[in-house]
């Protein structure tokens, strides 16, 4: 008798999951363990707090949260929509009056002795808010993706003045790529993004600058109501778009220039700007094929990139995993993007599918420029590796949209109203 009423309490608990995808839930598990055990190795030969174990309890308080979080179904977030918007709009605000300044940039908020960085829960907070919107009306109209853009022009603009370049980056990709999957115009899209391609290529390319311009012109023709007026409109913004550009760019601090610039030859200043990126590429080179070795690397116990066990923690993997842990690196977030979309396709309405829609663009562009930016292939904008990277507000924010997308696919088979 005792063995079945325990056997039927277990059934009842798990019942609460039984719609869970354990692969995706056990990958950032797999993903946080591991960076535990290199942000230990980042910091073996330093006088500093322990990290590596940090990171790891704090990653179990994230599962903990992502476990509770999808038992409880994510429809309960449409009346939060708005609530949840100003909250983090707030917090953006109290970081400009209350905030504390730290590598150049005023981002965090002390709370209890902890430092708080709401950039990263109001990416998730954009999140929820855009899929409500989405939901209810979709971006297959101007005047649904003009409100969906408004909408997530204040937090953006809060972000970016603090300031935080790399965030403000992520609002915009997931932005697009909700935008996207609520069917909007793929021309409007390239409209969207239009004038940023057009200041670049006037800096670097004028008869390119030129030839995408007037092909602005012609997308707006054949995708925008009042044609005339909106070809010449889409042609004037991209042609313009140059002196914007140098407005904007002087709007940027000193490092956020050199980041975005010296990429391309971190040699121009070896010593500053640079030094990050020449150090990162010769730790992953010296990585070969199988790695030196878990606390062998050179350029990681000898500290010669700083904060590595952050931003460039990618640098430790490749150092010391070499080639074909990176690789392995790689593939498990391919499958963690992987089983995102599976949950959004099969997700029961709209609301569901773009939550985790957001999520994956939110995780995909932070991994891709996160990697890109220790290899060399795109600016450092200082976006954390998703789960590997220590931060506190980060890996809170990656397990709590876990939590969010395993709601999703824990409830896309059951009745609505059913417990």
């Amino acid at each position: 008798m005792f063995v079945t009423n325990v056997q039927r309490q277990w059934r009842s608990l798990l019942a609460s999951w039984q719609g869970v995808d354990w692969v995706l839930l056990a990958l950032p598990v797999v993903l946080t363990a591991f960076g535990a055990i290199v942000i230990h190795s980042t910091q073996r030969n330093t006088e500093t707090v322990a990290y590596g174990l940090n990171h790891g309890v704090l990653g179990l308080i994230g599962l903990g949260l992502a476990l509770w979080i999808a038992r409880v179904r994510y429809e309960n977030l449409l009346n939060w929509q708005w609530i949840i918007y100003a909250v983090i709009n707030l917090l953006l605000l109290a970081v400009i009056f209350i905030g504390t300044v730290g590598l150049g940039a005023q981002r965090w908020i002390s709370i209890g002795g902890f430092h708080v960085q709401p950039s990263e829960f109001a990416k998730l907070g954009m999140i929820i808010t855009l899929a409500a919107m989405l939901s209810r009306r979709d971006a297959s109209t101007l005047w649904g993706v003009v409100t969906a853009v408004g909408v997530t022009a204040l937090p953006w603009l809060l972000v970016f003045i603090q300031p935080d370049l790399g965030t403000s980056l992520v609002f915009g990709v997931i932005t697009l790529a909700m935008l996207y999957w609520a069917n909007c115009n793929p021309g409007w899209l390239v409209l969207f993004v239009s004038p940023l391609v057009a200041a670049i290529l006037f800096h670097l390319l004028l008869p390119g600058w030129l030839v995408w311009s007037l092909t602005m012109g012609l997308i707006a023709w054949f995708t925008l109501p009042w044609r005339w007026f909106s070809t010449v409109m889409a042609t004037a913004v991209n042609l313009v778009a140059g002196k914007l550009g140098d407005i904007f760019w002087n709007l940027l601090q000193d490092y956020q220039k050199d980041r975005l610039v010296l990429f391309l030859d971190p040699h121009k200043d070896p010593l500053g700007g640079g030094y990050h990126l020449i150090q990162s590429r010769i730790a992953i080179g010296a990585g070969k094929l199988f790695g030196q070795g878990w606390g062998q690397g050179t350029q990681t116990q000898l500290n010669f990139i700083p904060e590595q066990h952050t931003d460039f923690i990618f640098s430790a993997v490749g150092e010391e995993w070499g080639f074909v842990g990176s690789m392995v690196l790689i593939a498990v977030y391919w499958l963690i993007c992987f089983r995102l979309v599976i949950i959004a396709q099969n997700a029961k309405d709209d609301f569901g599918s773009l939550l985790v829609i957001g999520v994956l663009a939110m995780i995909t562009f932070q991994v891709v420029v996160n990697i890109g930016m220790t290899i060399g292939l795109a600016p450092i904008t200082g976006i954390p590796l998703p789960w590997l990277s220590y931060g506190r507000s980060a890996l809170l924010t990656n397990f709590i949209a876990l939590g969010i997308v395993e709601s999703v696919a824990n409830f896309r088979h059951r009745l609505k109203f059913t417990d």
